[in-house]
């Protein structure tokens, strides 16, 4: 696991593990985790990883699949207290060249402040369904 960084707040971490989600920065992306076998991770679609190997291994292989992806952050909200934050995100995910590929997800983050600074213990991520699109009727709309 070697020598990790230390981030002084959850935002540094936050910001962290999305440069290495867009850049395909293993080292990067792991190093912004605890050095912990409790972490968690689930992947939109994917079962919960437990454990450093794991998620280590994890986003290996998406990495290794060679999509980068660009990803915009909205709607944060923060629940805090001196040792833990939490935030939930909107993740809107697209891959690089391909702008017609786009992917909402909604995120939970959660990070812990320890004698290294702050590090995350779990991702959550999970698709959003698309909103349904209005089409042009001429049907008269009824009020109750």
């Amino acid at each position: 696991m070697g020598d990790k960084k230390i981030f002084a707040t959850p935002q540094d971490v936050e910001n962290a593990f999305y440069e290495a989600l867009e850049c395909g920065d293993l080292d990067l992306m792991m190093s912004i985790w605890a050095d912990d076998e409790e972490i968690v991770c689930v992947h939109p679609g994917g079962s919960r990883l437990l454990g450093y190997a794991s998620i280590r291994e994890a986003w290996k292989q998406i990495f290794d699949h060679g999509n980068r992806l660009e990803v915009a952050i909205s709607q944060l909200k923060t629940v805090s207290t001196p040792f833990a934050v939490m935030h939930s995100v909107l993740e809107q995910i697209r891959i690089r060249n391909k702008s017609d590929v786009m992917a909402p997800v909604a995120a939970t983050n959660l990070y812990v402040r320890g004698s290294m600074g702050w590090r995350m213990v779990s991702h959550h991520a999970s698709p959003v369904p698309p909103l349904p699109t209005e089409t042009p009727d001429d049907t008269p709309k009824v009020l109750h």
